[in-house]
């Protein structure tokens, strides 16, 4: 079962929304993390690049190791000024067991509703988020979309590119 799951996860059919791209003002949010804390993508405009990841489900194997990635390099992303938003349609309640489990550090924010993951274009046809980040710089504008998310290597990646925004 949890490899159907995984196979339907990395298809990645998505249902489109808009079609964002490099150079797009990235559209505003407003989502609540685990504890209800609510966050959006402009209180950051003018202050800081973010990290917006979408990924499919909490505490499934792909998703554990790319949060796990986050965590373990969340000083790095501090210290250098950048924010990380992971987003996925899980309920707060799932949210909150995934960040116990694993110690992670940083905002997990859920879109039960799944209107930004239809708005950002991540939707697939199962309704969950499909694996993609986009990497906002301090004007609020996309300017790096990955689809094909490495898991292993995804921490590493979006630090170092995050980092030429700052």
């Amino acid at each position: 079962m949890i490899s159907v799951l995984l196979s339907i996860f990395s298809l990645g059919l998505f249902i489109k929304g808009d079609n964002l791209k490099v150079g797009d003002l990235a559209p505003d949010f407003k989502l609540p993390d685990a504890d209800g804390k609510f966050y959006s993508l402009s209180e950051y405009r003018g202050k800081k690049p973010v990290v917006i990841y979408f990924y499919p489900k909490a505490d499934t194997p792909g998703c554990t190791k790319q949060a796990c990635g986050i965590r373990d390099k969340w000083s790095e992303f501090e210290k250098n000024g950048i924010q990380v938003l992971g987003i996925s349609v899980d309920s707060r309640e799932a949210l909150k067991n995934f960040e116990e489990k694993y110690s992670l550090n940083f905002p997990l924010l859920s879109d039960e509703t799944k209107e930004v993951c239809k708005t950002y274009g991540v939707l697939n046809s199962l309704a969950f988020a499909s694996r993609v980040t986009f990497i906002i710089d301090k004007e609020g504008k996309i300017a790096h979309i990955i689809e094909k998310v490495n898991v292993e290597t995804h921490s590493k990646e979006v630090l170092d590119f995050a980092m030429k925004l700052k």
